[in-house]
């Protein structure tokens, strides 16, 4: 396949069944046709003109895993201004711009706060639901409410600390409650995943890695749809209420998105505009964190520092407007019946002391090389997922909330469920509560093994959880682990302090007053550990201050993130959404790397590049350049002697001007076809054809069953000034380039003569090249070494699965056979490895065409897709 398709076509990690849609062919006529019939009612040059943007913008919203061309999202912008001012020009001189028209006007200007409100609102609704629903699947797993069984345990115990008479137990036998536990769990994951896989695959996962590539302008169809809206709302609270260590605050975020999507695309004015739909998209990230955390100003702060590529003020003031709709929406339904947006939202009232900056160095210390430890341990989870137990997410995720019941029901830290874990441990001693004698100074010794327990079991399940197929976030289990470790040195402090109250290291502390409040430590542990999973600052401490409400403790928590945040980057840039991104191989130049690469722009480009000679190519010519699958567009060229560069024409546009030329009149394949303007090649009495004419030099169109003449003029659909830059310039100012203006393709001209042209796959593959170099026997090494763990983790598999089926068919009089869907299911994983390539290599090309782009609200890819890979 020729190397010029790298600029648009990517794969996914998952591989959904394929379902048929509308042909290329079919919705190019469809388009045609509209174009047509505007053109005709309309009879201006700018309007005719206008009305063809708009039906190829439409046709692009259907080709999924490509990137979306920023440069002519924003020229096709400012043409629908262009003729919006027009035509109320045109109103007006025609003295027809009644009230109606300035209503209409009004609206149209209203129209960004409008859709903002409304999906403000509607995400503060969806959430207050997601938590109700959370909260009374994780309870129903330890027991029911007498008094109403859809009241979860809070509820059911108003007024009470420590439980109460009409919150009964499944039964009075610990072993029963233990296994009724146990089933809860796998009933919960097993229908959580069998959503997930049976409707929308794309709403596994957390999804912010996807997201920050879609916001950046990667096509990637159903993800932000209507029917992974509906999935991921269902299966996230059962995902968690199973038990697994996954949390619903990165997930929030996907929902939140797909929720500004569907309801975006219900005005025209953003089904149209990529652009403007980023910014809703941007919002629509702030305002979930915002939900997710009680934290509108730690929301906007998110979409800036870890969402957006591109986050201009008008961006950032409607991303705030939209997170504080939905927080009030949120507030106003008062899920929790405590005036809290979250359930571990606390407030302190004391002060910290200057000696506890060295415990707070050792939290953030523990968040640094947590998440180094996590991210390193997951990826590799992951490639081993991927290549194992692709066909088994079902019994995955149903097997992981079995293990994970089965371990952590004895550890009372890790029975309960995340969020409220941590509303235990970040609570002050000096209240009625008191959860598992955890301010009893007799209990400390029991209370520090079983949260320390709880910490390496929590950390150990996270990194084997996160990524299976079903709705799963980081930041919640990040934050209980960093919390357990917290509250394990602040109890530590604690006894450190009644040990030694004369010690000069404890001399500020005042006499007859508490010293340590080990719940301060706990809520700096969850800071330390979602910084350092996530890598990001200043946004964790707004969301922490949010939380707690208490300015004191801003300078600790910086104190933790900035420790955090030095340690974290010893062990490489990025978070765990970046490093996903990496692995899943999406084109995503990340603007928080630094390169120094020291060579010119030559090095990476594409030297072998289809161009398109201004004239002399036939129709058949054209159709058989249309044909290969290979080419996403064509650089025009003077002569191919020459190659002196004229213009580019994407394939969109090419296959749009060729259809509607076919539907004016039948055309012989031998029709010149010319891709360059006639002032300056064609001679003036040619009979041309012309889809759309200047507004200052309009005529009426030939009429082509009466002209003897087969030429085609293509000019209008070129761009006649695509970005070109010189062959020596330094690719790490082209790679600039790609994430400040965001062109699909960047063409590569020496004094006027076309050298190649490069993309962003192009940029990242030679990046990848370059580190592979510098590190390439060492991480040969590695590479092999892990491949040899995971065939050796995979033969024990197979052996206890291959047990574990024995038993059952002879259990069963050999009438339950496991090892039979066993065998085919790996036989067909193996048919699907053979033919997968690595993370950039080749090009994936689509052979049934999907409904919905960025902008889609139907099934989109969760309806499957049929891959074809080669080079």
């Amino acid at each position: 396949m020729n190397p010029q398709s790298r600029s648009t076509s990517y794969s996914s990690t998952l591989a959904p069944r394929a379902v048929r849609r509308p042909s290329v062919n079919s919705r190019l006529s469809f388009a045609v046709s509209n174009a047509e019939r505007g053109e005709n009612s309309n009879g201006q040059g700018i309007a005719a003109q206008h009305q063809i943007e708009e039906e190829i913008a439409k046709i692009k919203r259907y080709e999924d895993f490509t990137t979306i061309d920023w440069v002519q999202d924003a020229a096709r912008e400012q043409l629908r201004r262009k003729s919006r001012r027009k035509r109320t020009a045109g109103l007006y001189d025609t003295g027809r711009f009644d009230w109606k028209q300035r209503i209409l006007e009004s609206y149209e200007a209203a129209q960004g706060w409008i859709v903002v409100t409304i999906i403000g609102a509607a995400i503060g609704i969806n959430a207050a639901f997601l938590n109700i629903i959370t909260e009374w699947l994780s309870d129903i797993k330890l027991g029911y409410c007498k008094t109403g069984f859809y009241l979860n345990e809070n509820f059911c115990c108003w007024g009470e600390d420590n439980g109460c008479a009409d919150w009964h137990r499944w039964t009075g036998f610990e072993p029963a409650n233990y296994f009724i536990y146990i089933i809860f769990a796998i009933c919960f994951a097993f229908t959580a995943a069998t959503l997930v896989k049976s409707y929308a695959p794309y709403a596994a996962g957390s999804g912010i890695s996807e997201i920050k590539c879609i916001i950046a302008g990667f096509v990637m169809k159903g993800f932000l749809g209507f029917w992974t809206l509906l999935i991921k709302s269902i299966a996230l609270p059962l995902a968690i209420g199973s038990g697994l260590s996954v949390g619903k605050e990165g997930p929030s975020v996907h929902y939140a998105v797909c929720t500004g999507n569907v309801i975006s695309r219900m005005f025209t004015k953003y089904r149209r505009n990529a652009s403007k739909t980023r910014e809703i998209l941007s919002a629509c990230a702030a305002a979930g964190v915002a939900v997710a955390f009680g934290s509108p100003i730690g929301g906007v702060l998110f979409s800036l520092e870890e969402m957006s590529s591109y986050f201009p003020l008008k961006t950032m003031w409607r991303s705030y407007f939209c997170a504080l709709v939905a927080t009030a929406v949120l507030a106003a339904m008062n899920p929790f019946r405590t005036g809290q947006l979250v359930m571990f939202q606390v407030r302190y009232d004391r002060t910290w002391h200057f000696f506890e900056v060295v415990f707070y160095i050792i939290i953030g210390i523990f968040g640094g090389l947590y998440g180094a430890f996590v991210m390193k341990w997951n990826l590799r989870v992951q490639a081993f997922r991927k290549k194992y137990l692709s066909n088994y997410a079902i019994l995955e995720a149903t097997l992981l909330a079995a293990a994970t019941a089965i371990v952590c029901y004895p550890n009372a830290f890790l029975r309960i469920e995340m969020t409220e874990s941590m509303e235990i441990l970040f609570l002050e001693c000096e209240g009625a509560e008191d959860y598992h004698g955890l301010c009893e100074p007799d209990h400390r010794l029991r209370n520090v093994i079983s949260l320390l327990l709880a910490t390496v079991i929590r950390i150990f399940f996270v990194i084997i959880s996160y990524g299976c197929k079903v709705p799963a976030g980081i930041f919640v289990p990040s934050m209980a682990i960093g919390a357990s470790f917290g509250r394990t040195v602040g109890i530590i402090v604690q006894a450190l302090h009644e040990a030694n109250p004369q010690s000069v290291f404890f001399s500020t502390c005042q006499p007859d007053v508490p010293c340590i409040t080990p719940g301060t430590y706990a809520f700096l542990g969850a800071a330390a550990a979602l910084s350092g999973i996530m890598h990001i600052t200043v946004s964790v401490v707004v969301i922490m201050f949010e939380l707690t409400g208490a300015l004191t403790y801003i300078l600790p928590t910086m104190i933790v993130v900035g420790v955090t945040k030095a340690v974290s980057e010893l062990f490489g840039k990025g978070g765990i959404a970046d490093r996903m991104i990496w692995f899943s191989g999406f084109p995503y130049l990340d603007n928080k790397e630094d390169h120094n690469f020291g060579v010119p722009v030559s090095h990476a480009m594409i030297t072998d590049v289809v161009s398109i000679p201004s004239t002399g190519l036939t129709l058949k010519a054209v159709e058989r350049l249309l044909s290969k699958d290979s080419y996403q567009g064509f650089p025009i060229v003077d002569d191919e002697t020459s190659k002196t560069l004229i213009g580019y024409i994407g394939r969109t546009e090419l296959c749009y001007a060729v259809e509607r030329a076919k539907k004016e009149r039948t055309l012989s394949p031998l029709a010149k076809c010319t891709f360059a303007s006639r002032n300056t090649t064609l001679d003036s009495t040619v009979p041309i054809y012309h889809p759309s004419s200047s507004s200052n030099n309009h005529q009426q169109e030939p009429d082509y069953s009466t002209s003897t003449q087969t030429t085609i003029d293509f000019t209008p659909y070129i761009d006649h000034t695509p970005l070109s830059v010189h062959p020596r310039l330094p690719l790490e100012t082209v790679m600039e380039l790609f994430r400040k203006i965001g062109p699909r393709v960047i063409l590569i001209e020496h004094r006027g003569r076309l050298m190649g042209l490069v993309t962003v796959k192009d940029c990242l593959k030679y990046q990848f090249k370059a580190e592979a170099a510098e590190n390439g026997e060492r991480d040969r090494e590695i590479l092999g070494m892990e491949q040899e763990g995971q065939e050796r983790v995979w033969e024990v598999m197979k052996a206890a699965a291959g047990w574990v089926s024995e038993k059952v068919t002879g259990w069963s009089g050999g009438r339950i056979r496991l090892r039979d869907s066993w065998e085919g299911n790996r036989g067909v994983n193996q048919q699907q490895q053979q033919q997968q390539g690595g993370i950039l290599e080749g090009t994936e090309m689509e052979l049934d065409e999907g409904g919905g782009g960025l902008d889609s609200q139907g099934d989109g890819i969760e309806g499957g897709r049929v891959e074809r890979r080669g080079r």
